[in-house]
């Protein structure tokens, strides 16, 4: 196991996202799966983060239920000085459209929309007008301003994620979550996105919190937090693909 350290938060940094004492328990009786066990964790704001850890370890349901996307059983999490824990569906889903923007591996662009209209759409259903400074720079820092005119079909699958991104980020969300959001792209078009969301964390003071099982991927972030069987089993700082393979092997997942 890798130790895990805690160490001091520097004056002045914020979290962005903190879940304590998290618990999630699927099924009952013989049946039932811990899927989260009792999960504390912090996450500053502006920074890369990814979750990784064996298939089953709780990495997925860590995240949704992070990003109010499925309740946990016990525990609490709050989004910045936010508690989402115990809030109606509605209240919910008004704080993920207006706080949290999301990156999935299935692109879910709609394809009758054009580019810019899926990337605006969000923000078309939350009745907000766009800042079209910010669109302009979340545009050109995708390399999409020659594409904002083609449809889905007439994209290539590292643009479409581009575009998924671009609507993840017009809304200058406090948090952006992806979930294995190259799992559907070649390496060029993965590393393509992967550079991109390092760039909106570096340059654009971006909090990005990212699901993967690919220690390349991985390396893109700036801390790596692992989970093993529901619990915190340890963090990677600054990690490279060797630095987070090895934590992996340590916790048996190769």
């Amino acid at each position: 196991m890798v130790e895990l350290v805690s160490t001091p938060r520097p004056a002045g940094v914020r979290t962005a996202v903190t879940a304590r004492n998290l618990v999630k328990v699927y099924g009952r009786g013989n049946a039932a799966v811990r899927a989260l066990d009792g999960v504390d964790v912090s996450f500053e704001a502006g920074r890369f983060t990814a979750i990784m850890g064996p298939s089953g370890s709780g990495k997925s349901t860590l995240m949704h239920c992070l990003a109010g996307l499925d309740a946990a059983d016990s525990g609490t999490v709050h989004l910045g000085g936010t508690e989402l824990t115990g809030r109606s569906d509605r209240e919910l889903t008004r704080l993920r459209r207006d706080r949290i923007g999301f990156v999935f591996q299935a692109f879910n662009l709609l394809p009758t929309l054009t580019a810019e209209a899926n990337v605006l759409l969000g923000l078309e259903l939350a009745g907000r007008e766009p800042d079209r400074a910010w669109f302009d720079t979340v545009v050109a820092a995708l390399g999409l301003r020659d594409r904002l005119r083609h449809k889905p079909a007439e994209l290539s699958g590292g643009q479409q994620q581009r575009v998924a991104c671009a609507r993840a980020l017009v809304a200058r969300p406090d948090v952006v979550f992806a979930d294995e959001p190259t799992g559907n792209l070649d390496s060029r078009a993965g590393a393509e996105v992967l550079g991109f969301l390092r760039t909106s964390v570096r340059d654009l003071g971006q909090t990005v919190i990212m699901v993967t099982h690919d220690p390349v991927a991985a390396s893109y972030a700036d801390r790596v937090v692992l989970l093993a069987d529901g619990r915190l089993a340890g963090q990677v700082e600054r990690p490279t693909a060797d630095s987070v393979l090895t934590a992996l092997k340590n916790l048996g997942n190769v």
